[in-house]
This record gives C-alpha cells, structure tokens and sequence, in this order.
C-alpha cells in the first residue's frame, strides 16, 4: 500500500511539473482526483488502526507512541502526500492566476514535495516578491 501510494502521488507530481497550467491537471487530477484517493486512503487507514494504537495527540511522547503502529504510520504518510500534493496543485493554479512564469512555480514544486512548508513558503516568498516588482 506504501508504494501504491506513492506512485499515485509521483504520477500527480509529474503532471504538475510537466503541465503546470493546464487546469485538467492543476484542478481535476492533482488537485481532486489524486488527493481525493488519497484522502479516501487515509480514513481508512486511520479507521482500521488508530482505535487500537497507543498514544494521542496531547503531547510529542503521545504522538511518537501512536506512529510506533505501522497502519497509523502508513496513515500519516499517506496524510502528507495527500495535502502536499493538494498544495502542489494550488500553487500551480495559483502561480498561474498571478501571472508567475511556469519555471518559477516549477521551482517550488520539489520542495513542496520534499518539505511541503518549504515548499509553500518559497512560493509565499516569489509570489509577495512579484507582487513587489509589479507594484514599483
């Protein structure tokens, strides 16, 4: 199921790098579709092992005891790779609305993917940026 997961992931990932403006791929498919099967993937992860897992979310101690489950762990990642991708999309839609060049928001898709904030950030930062130039 991991590597189901994330080959579903990487197939949006290249979508997005390839076709960063096409809305077929920015909405239908990174931004609803994959994320969607993921999301569907998630809860039932989450459903099938966090009643009987040890630990919460109360405290780092009680986080690091429910990720000692493999099914819980399998769970969070799959969590990740569903909202980064999710992101991934909407900073391609968003890039394209702003007028950003593609290259530019290409940039931050592999750091979305790697460290999603990151990611996000650094497109936070270009975008604040271009806003600037455009404004002086």
């Amino acid at each position: 199921m991991f590597s189901a997961a994330n080959m579903l992931a990487m197939a949006g990932w290249l979508a997005l790098l390839v076709a960063p403006r096409a809305p077929l791929v920015t909405w239908r498919l990174a931004g609803i579709a994959i994320p969607g099967l993921l999301a569907a993937l998630y809860a039932v992860l989450l459903a099938a092992h966090a009643p009987g897992a040890e630990g919460g979310f109360s405290s780092l101690a009680g986080v690091a005891a429910l990720f000692r489950s493999e099914g819980v762990l399998l769970a969070g990642w799959v969590h990740y790779l569903a909202f980064d991708l999710f992101i991934g999309a909407w900073i391609c839609r968003r890039g394209a609305a702003d007028g950003l060049h593609p290259w530019l928001v290409r940039l931050c898709l592999p750091l979305t993917f790697l460290a999603g904030p990151i990611g996000l950030l650094t497109f936070l930062g270009l975008r604040a940026a271009m806003a600037k130039e455009a404004r002086a």
